[in-house]
């Protein structure tokens, strides 16, 4: 997903303008729920890299994928997110800020360019969401994933009633 510069007012106005379609919003994969809002913020679970339930990115980032794969990796786990936002709101329009990114990425051992990587998801709410995407961030990794994916995107934004 190659991100030209997003054109539009309205968050679904500058996707539409980057070529992006929203994927169906991703129901749990265990026992907890997709997301949850509390004193009007959302908080969310981990969005993969797959588009109806196929995982397009698996394997270790430094070994079998590489920073760019890890890159469109991140920004697919936050077209997900983005997707959770509408699907909890209804409408994009709801989000004020998104406040924090957090991205756990699947590394092998000795790759440190992890911001590079999250800079796919970074990038993606920049975009999409303007002024009201900008986020302080935490990068996690882990030896192991679930499902061996690349990443878990997770979101916390302020939502209006």
């Amino acid at each position: 997903m190659e991100l030209a510069k997003a054109k539009g007012t309205t968050a679904e106005e500058r996707l539409q303008s980057l070529g992006l379609t929203l994927p169906p919003a991703a129901g749990a994969v265990a026992a907890y729920e997709p997301w949850s809002i509390v004193n009007g913020i959302l908080y969310m679970s981990g969005q993969l890299p797959w588009i109806a339930g196929d995982l397009l990115y698996k394997g270790k980032i430094g070994a079998e994928l590489s920073i760019e794969d890890g890159y469109k990796a991140c920004q697919l786990g936050a077209l997900n997110a983005i997707s959770q936002l509408k699907a909890a709101l209804g409408t994009l329009d709801r989000v004020k800020l998104i406040f924090r990114l957090e991205g756990v990425l699947n590394v092998a051992p000795g790759f440190t360019d992890t911001p590079k990587v999250l800079n796919g998801a970074s990038h993606l709410l920049s975009e999409v969401f303007a002024e009201r995407g900008r986020h302080t961030r935490m990068i996690y990794t882990n030896p192991e994933m679930p499902l061996d994916c690349a990443c878990l995107v997770v979101f916390w934004a302020e939502v209006a009633d």
